[in-house]
């Protein structure tokens, strides 16, 4: 691997005060030095751009225009102004193993026929409890397995050339399923080529996300995106099958609210954790709540 590459790591946040310090430490605390990381406010009301303006770290760079754009505005803005070839996914409420953008630029390094890396994820809780883990298998998607709404990729562990996403960018008006549309829309141009890194590198806040009102306009958006490309990919009826079941999915969510049983679909998410996965995890934890210890 050319340690010498360097990585833009791109997190957009809004409101995000409760998690946005420990995504930054883990920024840090990573093996792979050679990076910068483009901080976009997303016009927050809460600390967080108090919490992002305190680091001093030359390689941090802050953007803010008091604006509420949206993710997939603030994404393409994040293409737009990283200054390296090798573009790195973050969440705001995230985390990530030490050893993560070394691993991802190493196997995109290795393989000059793929345009983006993702990983396997720790579940994490509101505590930085690790709660289960969700390793995808390795294989690339084609459109119509795509439009079946499950996929291998996770979005926010992303790192990928920054011509491919200059050539992909985010749809603006779809902020709850921009990933989706943006692996099917990549996928019919025949433009969708990458490797999963089989390994839990990405510490997902799962359970900020298995919510009613976000899932329920998720499905509706991703609805709206599968009426949107399936001409030419699948037939009619392949496609109302398809809506068929993310129309179940709704009512089986609000039957989980109602009685208040969301919880099971964030354990029905991710398989049961191993000791060697807790000591994994512990260890990285660590490592990233020291880096302030270092640093003062």
């Amino acid at each position: 691997m050319n340690t010498s590459s360097y990585i833009s790591i791109g997190i957009p946040f809004y409101n995000a005060e409760d998690y946005l310090f420990d995504a930054i430490q883990s920024v840090l605390a990573q093996t792979h030095q050679n990076w910068e990381l483009i901080l976009i406010d997303d016009g927050s009301k809460d600390k967080s751009l108090e919490i992002a303006e305190s680091f001093k770290d030359p390689r941090i760079i802050v953007v803010s225009d008091g604006l509420n754009k949206k993710l997939p505005f603030r994404l393409n803005q994040i293409i737009n102004l990283a200054k390296y070839d090798f573009i790195a996914r973050m969440d705001a409420d995230d985390l990530m193993d030490i050893d993560r953008l070394a691993k991802q630029l190493k196997a995109l390094e290795k393989n000059p026929v793929i345009d983006l890396v993702t990983t396997g994820m720790y579940s994490i809780g509101r505590e930085n409890e690790v709660l289960g883990k969700r390793i995808p298998p390795n294989y690339m998607m084609k459109s119509n397995g795509i439009l079946k709404g499950l996929t291998n990729l996770l979005h926010a562990s992303m790192l990928a050339r920054k011509s491919w996403c200059l050539r992909n960018p985010y749809r603006e008006d779809n902020a709850l399923a921009e990933d989706y549309e943006l692996w099917l829309s990549a996928a019919i141009k025949d433009d969708l080529k990458y490797e999963v890194i089989q390994e839990p590198l990405y510490y997902y806040r799962e359970i900020e996300n298995v919510r009613i009102e976000k899932m329920l306009k998720g499905y509706n958006t991703q609805i709206e995106v599968i009426n949107r490309y399936f001409l030419g990919v699948i037939s009619e009826a392949d496609k109302n099958k398809i809506i068929k079941k993310f129309e179940y999915k709704k009512i089986i969510i609000k039957f989980l609210n109602i009685f208040n049983l969301m919880f099971i679909l964030q354990r029905r998410r991710v398989d049961k954790l191993t000791k060697s996965d807790f000591e994994r995890y512990g260890e990285n934890l660590k490592n990233i709540n020291s880096i302030g210890a270092r640093s003062e």
